[in-house]
């Protein structure tokens, strides 16, 4: 019934613009009604006729009235801009565009002008102040803006902004929209767009919020010259072919198309995977999902939600499995952790995607956790399914999402199993570089348990909007640590970063996936190969969990198999978090901390301890979050353990000092690292009981090991043993394989095989 009635409006919204020519053609000489880019004529009398029966929509409306009413009882202040990010005059201007598109949704839904007249009144102090003012005092980036140190806040003003105008559009007189229009909009949208075209005509999500920017308020101003902008990007500009941004990628690859539809089409994999990881692709949903929900309100004959086999729509849903059991997002590539589908931009993401997406009721349950919605047509039609209980779980599985415009340039695995306690999850990472937010980490990976970090991603060296902190813009530290390497959990050659650290030569090549396979539920897996990273050197990556009944939760299996040409030093870190319990092994802990290297991030980790093993194993465990884990590898007498902590050659404190562990091969050729990782017990801190704190695991060992197999034996404290079968070259699930193991045959068919109790 109500996905019916959501329809009947929309039908009622677009039969007005129904003939209009197509988005090529010349401005129309009918215009649309107003509002009619998020809130719709339909849509507000809907809204008006349900207030005081849906919740959730209620609540929503009472605390945007109550923050609205504070600010306009403060009064207008668009100050001269000065400053960076977190500082006073961008804070303002950033809640200004806020205040406004709020503002101009309660003259609607309300239709109280005072909120009309707040709006009126702000915008005429811009347009008071923008013919004449000059390009922002900072210089940092490079495309600097107006009202903020960079065009992308610019352009976040105006695509809010634009909203506003809409939503009070027939409240201005003809002439108080003409001056606004020739004083501000007009010249706005050519300075972020004609004036920037390194700014606007890329692919990027800086690009995207650009191209939303002028697109808003082209439909806002019934400008179909300007709309095509929008779309299909400037036609001719003055980009150098070799300027870089202010993260390093270069603006614009030679021939490559541009505009809305460009950002569209060539960052998102057909799985809906946004190339430049989850934290960039939150940022980016907001102006894809706006603007696509606008054309569809103006422009319907475009038909956005079904572009690229409703690859929009898809994201969302790619989106909110990219977190963790709290919702917060994996920091793949340059991610502040702690970002999560509690941010606007998922608010308004689940909101559309439920409205457009055919009403998929699992939305509704993550819109109950968020507990607000938009105040427009899509949160009124969520608020009212979760009054009529319509919410089921939304549940997160194991899935393989693939990376590139074709789905085509690797990917990002993530493995779910139940534990005892909480889900782990383990995020395997095998994708293209990212464009200029990427980093050098192929086969990186972490995992998780519940929503605690077990083996974290140091994600992103910034404090957004942290003044104190580079003015809230990204820190030297970005590339000198968080981008490199060593940074990650994966392999390191010679202490060099994968390509060189080379954003060029990264970005023309991805990891190859070998399998992944979930079929079934007691052995999960994803295996990838990386062949370019070093050349000379392939590295084969194997990760797996699982299920054994002798161990308390599922264990993590983690093989890497390296082919080189020469010999290599190898260093394979594992980021824990907690406290160090125990070693098996004897180290001698630094007396004076030195950096453990020079540069490509070594110069950025403090070496506290070495020490070796005459044992086959090497063992650590830690506490956090009142768990135990330990980390088994298999080892040999010549290989280096060093225990070590971020926070070297770090002047001004930007970096956390977590600690890590580094299993180090000197010179060797073809290798192997082969570990497995528990998750154990429980500590009690008010009963101060540990329970089940020491490791299940007795032995871990390479029982096989050739070009083409490797068998390795787990035996647990009870003298269990399991073997995990491997084919390392040929991934055929209907193969049939044998290998010989003292003397006695192994046979299996398919990629792998688990062995019990052999």
């Amino acid at each position: 019934m109500i996905k019916t009635t959501l329809i009947s409006l929309l039908l009622v919204v677009n039969t007005s613009i129904a003939q209009k020519k197509a988005i090529s053609n010349k401005k129309a000489t009918t215009k649309h009604e107003h509002p009619s880019l998020v809130l719709t004529k339909a849509g507000v009398e809907k809204i008006k006729s349900q207030l005081g029966t849906v919740p959730l929509f209620d609540k929503t409306l009472a605390n945007v009235k109550a923050e609205v009413d504070a600010e306009i009882l403060n009064g207008i202040e668009v100050p001269i801009p000065k400053d960076f990010s977190g500082g006073y005059t961008h804070e303002r201007h950033k809640r200004n565009f806020l205040m406004m598109q709020k503002a101009g949704v309660l003259y609607q839904i309300l239709s109280d002008e005072t909120y009309a007249k707040y709006v009126k009144d702000m915008l005429l102090e811009y347009a008071k102040i923008y013919p004449t003012l000059p390009v922002h005092p900072q210089t940092r980036s490079y495309a600097r803006g107006k009202l903020f140190w960079q065009c992308l806040n610019d352009s976040n003003w105006l695509v809010y902004t634009s909203q506003a105008y809409d939503c009070i559009y027939n409240y201005l007189t003809e002439k108080e929209r003409k001056h606004l229009e020739k004083d501000l909009f007009r010249p706005f949208a050519k300075f972020i767009s004609v004036d920037n075209p390194q700014f606007y005509n890329r692919v990027h999500n800086h690009s995207t919020w650009g191209n939303v920017a002028v697109g808003m308020i082209a439909l806002v101003m019934d400008d179909d010259k300007l709309l095509e902008t929008a779309l299909h990007g400037l036609k001719k500009d003055n980009i150098d072919p070799n300027a870089k941004d202010n993260d390093g990628g270069f603006i614009k690859k030679k021939g490559q198309k541009v505009g809305f539809l460009a950002n569209l089409e060539e960052p998102f994999s057909p799985d809906g995977y946004y190339t430049e990881g989850p934290y960039y692709q939150r940022y980016a949903m907001y102006p894809f999902l706006v603007f696509a929900e606008a054309l569809q309100n103006v422009k319907p004959e475009l038909k956005i939600f079904e572009y690229k086999n409703g690859v929009l729509l898809k994201s969302i849903n790619t989106l909110l499995n990219l977190t963790d059991a709290d919702g917060n997002f994996f920091p793949l590539n340059d991610g502040q952790k702690g970002m999560s589908y509690y941010s606007r931009e998922l608010v308004s993401a689940v909101d559309i995607g439920y409205y457009f997406g055919g009403n998929k009721t699992d939305l509704l349950s993550i819109a109950k956790k968020q507990d607000e919605v938009l105040l427009d047509d899509t949160g009124l039609a969520v608020a009212i399914g979760i009054r009529n209980g319509l919410e089921t779980p939304f549940i997160k599985k194991s899935l393989d999402l693939s990376d590139g415009k074709n789905g085509d340039e690797g990917g990002v695995a993530i493995l779910r199993v139940n534990g005892s306690k909480d889900e782990l999850s383990l995020v395997m990472k095998y994708s293209a570089q990212g464009l200029s937010h990427g980093h050098y980490d192929k086969l990186s990976f972490s995992l998780y348990e519940g929503g605690n970090e077990v083996i974290q991603d140091y994600g992103m060296a910034r404090f957004v909007n942290i003044q104190q902190k580079g003015g809230g813009n990204y820190l030297k530290e970005n590339t000198t640590w968080a981008k490199q390497t060593i940074a990650h959990n994966t392999i390191n050659q010679d202490e060099t970063s994968h390509f060189g650290g080379d954003f060029e030569t990264g970005s023309m090549h991805h990891s190859e996936k070998y399998i992944f396979d979930v079929s079934n539920s007691n052995l999960q897996i994803i295996s990838a190969k990386e062949t370019n990273a070093y050349p000379g050197t392939q590295i084969h990556r194997t990760m797996a969990f699982v299920k054994d009944d002798s161990f308390e939760n599922p264990y993590l299996l983690d093989i890497i198999k390296i082919n080189a040409e020469k010999e290599h030093q190898y260093d394979l870190p594992y980021y824990y978090l907690g406290q160090l319990m125990s070693a098996n092994f004897e180290y001698t802990k630094s007396e004076t901390l030195k950096p453990l290297g020079e540069k490509n991030g070594y110069q950025h980790l403090w070496k506290e301890a070495e020490g070796k093993t005459g044992a086959s194993n090497a063992k650590i465990s830690w506490f956090n979050n009142e768990r135990f884990y330990t980390l088994t590898s298999v080892v040999s007498n010549e290989d280096n353990l060093i225990f070590t902590r971020i926070g070297a050659n770090d002047p001004n404190f930007n970096l956390r000092n977590d600690p890590g562990f580094i299993i180090r091969k000197p010179q060797t050729k073809d290798s192997y690292f082969v570990s497995l990782i528990e998750s154990h017990g429980h500590y009690d801190p008010v009963s101060e009981i540990a329970t089940n704190a020491f490791s299940n695991l007795k032995k871990l060992s390479i029982v096989y090991s050739a070009d083409a197999y490797i068998a390795i034996s787990i035996e647990n404290e009870n003298n269990t043993k399991s073997m995990f079968l491997f084919s390392l070259n040929d991934n055929s699930k209907t193969s049939k394989h044998q290998i010989k193991i003292e003397d006695k045959a192994y046979e299996w068919v398919g990629v792998y095989q688990l062995i019990n109790n052999y």
